[in-house]
């Protein structure tokens, strides 16, 4: 390759482009300052999901820059055309001849998260955890003037199935999907309930209570983390129990993270960093 405005096979879908250069010791701190402001163009773009320009810790000579697009075709038709890349290309333009690689990368299957970071649902303390949580809060939504008659003839298995559910969505094992079958089960229970704004906000604020009484962990990232899941869910719930519902197609249950706050964990040499450093 010779130019970043060099032509490349065009596929369709998320993309990942990689940058890779050779970099003189010397020259090391311009090309830094250089990629910084030609950020600015690349952040502005709406094709742009994200990057990062790393450097190699063996050889300070070797950066690779890590660009994901929307699609390649939304990088070579749009960004490229438009009025972004001359500025974006007049930053980097000095080092054009030092690429030894650039092409764009497709996932595969092969993927994954490690255990650096714990799911909620290990956080949280496993099935035993959210087993607690619904047993604590059908207790209360049976005595509940609004959501008891939502919730009339409650099956006695009832809790453990939404226990089940809670855990795969927080990351535990696929419990929900292998003994009820999955999302579309649990969004078809929810088919003509017709469940307003005011049952759901106390369905909301139940489980929050049930929570405390569970003994769930009270640290602001896992509870921010709940809740947000708590909100999305039950507003989907308040659609697909209303008249114009459409089915969703099939899909796996949602997988639910840390979003933007992992949990703080300190790393044991007293200055709260997760990294050890």
């Amino acid at each position: 390759m010779t130019a970043p405005e060099a032509a490349t096979t065009v596929t369709t879908g998320t993309t990942v482009e990689y940058i890779r250069y050779r970099i003189p010791e010397e020259r090391s701190a311009e090309f830094l300052a250089a990629y910084t402001r030609a950020a600015v163009h690349l952040a502005a773009s709406p094709h742009c999901v994200d990057y990062e320009l790393a450097r190699c810790e063996e050889d300070f000579e070797h950066f690779i820059l890590r660009i994901t697009w929307t699609s390649t075709e939304d990088h070579l038709q749009g960004f490229r055309k438009s009025d972004l890349f001359p500025a974006f290309l007049a930053e980097i333009r000095p080092y054009v001849a030092a690429i030894e690689e650039m092409r764009h990368y497709k996932a595969t299957a092969v993927r994954g998260e490690g255990s650096a970071v714990p799911t909620p649902y290990a956080w949280a303390g496993g099935a035993e955890a959210f087993a607690r949580l619904t047993e604590a809060f059908y207790a209360k939504v049976v005595e509940d003037d609004l959501l008891a008659p939502v919730f009339a003839g409650l099956a006695p298995e009832h809790a453990e199935h939404v226990a089940l559910w809670f855990g795969e969505v927080f990351g535990g094992p696929k419990a929900y999907s292998l003994t009820q079958g999955g999302h579309s089960h649990m969004v078809a229970k929810h088919f003509g309930l017709g469940i307003t704004e005011a049952q759901r906000r106390r369905w909301v604020n139940l489980v929050q209570d049930a929570a405390d009484e569970a003994g769930l962990p009270t640290d602001a990232e896992f509870r921010s983390a709940f809740l947000a899941y708590v909100e999305w869910g039950t507003r989907l719930a308040v659609y697909f129990s209303g008249p114009d519902a459409v089915p969703p197609a099939e899909q796996p249950v949602p997988r639910w993270g840390w979003g933007a706050a992992p949990p703080y964990q300190a790393d044991g040499d007293g200055d709260g960093d997760v990294d050890g450093d």
